[in-house]
């Protein structure tokens, strides 16, 4: 008897402790041998609300669950500050599958820009969902109707004409702009960018404190449609789709041979467990072919963009060498 109850105490033992050492990585294997989450998922949207970050990740959440792709609980958190560099740190030194965060062309400008210790490679890419594309927008009873009057008075003297935006300098906003008046010719040493990272870089648009506002098309939507500000141009290849959007021309259709690719995803914690990362490839891909998910995109002007994790990685090493080029012209490196 004393050996049966022995080994019953010793089998509870090693069942609780198995239990506690499952819970506390939060994560579990399902009855498949497949890894899951035992824990709520949280997902960091490394600025504050309002924004694309912070809307990509509301939105993938509220498909997750009311889809029922991913069974457990998401919570989506603020970490702003730093271009992303506060998010970015704080999902390094979490380290848990079940922390993500999205992100998106800063995550390579800002450690390139020398604000951030932490690159793309520092974290696991998990799988991009989405093209966002930059705008450039007036008041509405500016002088410029198109980029080419914008540009021509640029070339004439780049200085006189403030672009704000809500991104720091050589980050996304001041980027989008630099690439696409390069093409067009205008001397991006000497352009006037102001940013603006309190959220009143509108505000300064509409009140004449600046002259040009660089920023993502969703951002464009609701003043460019009561008429209070016109959109010269966005960084598409193509038209966008929508009942707004499609009156918005391209800088290519303007003889401006420039685009930008506002590309947004969602990382994991350095060094991911190939299980978990296997766990979420799937689940982001199930995302990105709902139906639900593409009428979010409709909603916001997005385009499909999804790549899982290799096709990422190969893409993120590309961007980077080509975004390292202009942020060397800018001078702006470390």
């Amino acid at each position: 008897m004393k050996k049966m109850a022995g080994a019953l105490v010793l089998t509870f033992v090693l069942v609780f402790t198995a239990a506690c050492s499952s819970s506390s990585s939060g994560s579990q294997e399902s009855d498949s041998g497949e890894w899951k989450p035992d824990k709520p998922i949280e997902i960091v949207a490394p600025a504050g609300p309002g924004g694309g970050w912070d809307t990509t990740a509301r939105m993938a959440a509220k498909v997750f669950e009311e889809e029922g792709i991913i069974q457990q609980d998401i919570g989506v958190i603020n970490k702003p500050g730093g271009g992303g560099a506060l998010g970015w740190s704080y999902i390094h030194s979490k380290k848990s599958p079940n922390s993500l965060f999205v992100s998106s062309p800063p995550l390579l400008l800002v450690p390139l820009n020398g604000q951030s210790q932490y690159t793309y490679e520092d974290f696991t890419p998990i799988a991009n969902m989405i093209a966002d594309y930059g705008a450039f927008a007036v008041r509405k009873d500016a002088k410029w109707d198109n980029l080419n009057e914008l540009f021509d008075d640029m070339k004439k003297d780049p200085s006189s004409i403030t672009v704000i935006g809500a991104s720091s300098p050589g980050s996304m906003d001041h980027i989008q702009f630099v690439k696409v008046a390069k093409k067009a010719g205008v001397d991006i040493k000497k352009i006037k960018y102001v940013s603006d990272q309190d959220g009143g870089a509108l505000t300064a648009l509409l009140n004449g404190s600046a002259d040009v506002y660089t920023t993502g098309v969703a951002e464009t939507l609701e003043q460019a449609k009561a008429g209070k500000i016109k959109v010269l141009g966005v960084t598409s290849e193509e038209r966008l789709d929508g009942d707004v959007v499609s009156t918005f021309p391209t800088a290519k259709e303007q003889g401006i041979d420039a685009t930008f690719v506002n590309w947004r995803g969602f990382f994991g914690p350095p060094n991911m467990d190939e299980a978990a990362l296997s766990y979420y490839e799937k689940k982001f891909k199930e995302l990105s072919d709902s139906e639900a998910w593409a009428e979010i995109r409709e909603k916001y002007g997005w385009k499909e963009m999804y790549m899982d994790h290799d096709e990422y990685m190969e893409f993120l090493s590309k961007e980077k060498d080509e975004l390292q080029k202009l942020i060397d012209e800018l001078s702006l490196g470390k």
